[in-house]
């Protein structure tokens, strides 16, 4: 299966040993927003998960990949597992850039979402995990990289009271010199099968800003970013005639109109399937009668959705095990699949002693990669000359 990054993996392999863009990443969780940017000239250099057993799988997934990709060892380690409440900036300094910071670095990470989503508490940044979003923020101001990636739900934004708290953030990030954008980007509609929306703020310091777009931003001017568009997919969901619920034990007919890149089935079957790949057999075991009753595309509750395989899948929202059904068999998706649905690369490989839950968690709880890919690629390109690649 071709993932169609924008960037291939040859080309990455192509440009091992040159100088990339180091990035620290925070909320690291499997990795899945640090792939989409080193896929695209960054080079991660500091991680951090607090989660031990998603720090644990990180490693191994991440090292499995950088094996197949890079020359070389390439190990991925955890660089610190305490909460970042508990990390100052100077530790992080210290152990990413012996104390020394190079001339263009950035911070990538996604603070916990619960406390901001439409299934959360909605207690926003006054809870536990929101506190963390006004935390990352603190720890970009103190450390003061060029630029900055903040991954969120949707809700940040179009809530009202998670609203003001975002207005809190940016305006306390633009006293620190940065300029901003966000915009809420679906990976179905960059070209992916899965309807997914995230929140995605990047800013960058006035001065690389100007210099990246000829122009000087005032403060609160947003619209600047280039931000990754595909117009053949704009508005997927209500612009393509989706096929409906299918009658059971029914094989549907393959639409003619709608782009085989936004149907799960090219994920799910073909000349590489999911089953001969690391992952591919590990599944929960059927038991409910539900499995053999629910039709093939009936996603309207809230458990027992049922994939169909000439659309894309819901929100890749993996929780108490409540993973989305097969569209042609009777069992849920399997490691494989779900990660397929996430855009993660057959490369990436989860260790077989862990438990299914917190895989599944793991998977449903990252970027898709795509999606982390794209916005890495327009940031790396907005830099343009202001680039240099040694070899």
């Amino acid at each position: 299966m071709n993932l169609q990054y924008s960037i291939s993996e040859m080309e990455i392999i192509e440009q091992y040993g040159k100088r990339k863009i180091p990035v620290l990443s925070f909320f690291t969780g499997g990795g899945f927003l640090d792939l989409g940017f080193e896929l695209n000239g960054f080079e991660v250099v500091w991680t951090n998960e607090a989660k031990s057993i998603f720090a644990d799988m990180y490693e191994y997934g991440v090292t499995s990949w950088r094996r197949s990709v890079y020359p070389g060892p390439r190990d991925a380690k955890i660089s610190d597992r305490r909460s970042i409440a508990a990390i100052t900036s100077k530790d992080i300094l210290d152990l990413a850039f012996l104390g020394k910071k190079p001339p263009l670095f950035g911070i990538i990470g996604g603070p916990p979402c619960p406390d901001f989503s439409q299934g959360g508490k909605n207690l926003g940044g006054e809870g536990d995990k929101g506190h963390l979003s006004q935390i990352f923020v603190d720890r970009i101001c103190e450390i003061n990289p060029e630029f900055f990636v903040f991954e969120n739900v949707p809700g940040l934004l179009r809530n009202k009271k998670h609203r003001e708290f975002l207005a809190q953030l940016e305006m306390q990030l633009e006293n620190h010199h940065y300029s901003l954008d966000l915009k809420i980007l679906n990976v179905l509609e960059l070209g992916w099968p899965q309807n997914r929306e995230r929140l995605i703020l990047i800013g960058l310091k006035r001065n690389i800003s100007r210099a990246c777009i000829k122009k000087e931003l005032l403060k609160g001017e947003r619209g600047w970013f280039p931000w990754p568009e595909y117009p053949e997919y704009t508005a997927a969901t209500k612009r393509f005639s989706w096929p409906g619920v299918e009658a059971l034990n029914k094989t549907p007919e393959k639409p003619s109109s709608i782009p085989d890149r936004l149907m799960v089935n090219h994920l799910l079957d073909g000349d590489n399937p999911p089953s001969e790949q690391p992952n591919g057999l590990e599944g929960f075991k059927p038991y409910s009668h539900k499995f053999f009753t629910t039709r093939e595309g009936d996603v309207k509750g809230k458990s027992f959705k049922r994939l169909h395989r000439y659309r894309y899948s819901p929100t890749a929202c993996y929780g108490n095990n409540e993973v989305h059904l097969h569209p042609w068999e009777n069992r849920r998706l399997t490691v494989r699949e779900a990660m397929r649905i996430q855009g993660i690369p057959d490369t990436y490989v989860l260790p077989p002693n862990m438990s299914l839950t917190a895989k599944f968690a793991l998977i449903g709880n990252g970027v898709p990669v795509p999606l982390a890919e794209k916005v890495a690629g327009s940031i790396h390109r907005l830099f343009g000359d202001l680039l240099i690649l040694d070899a």
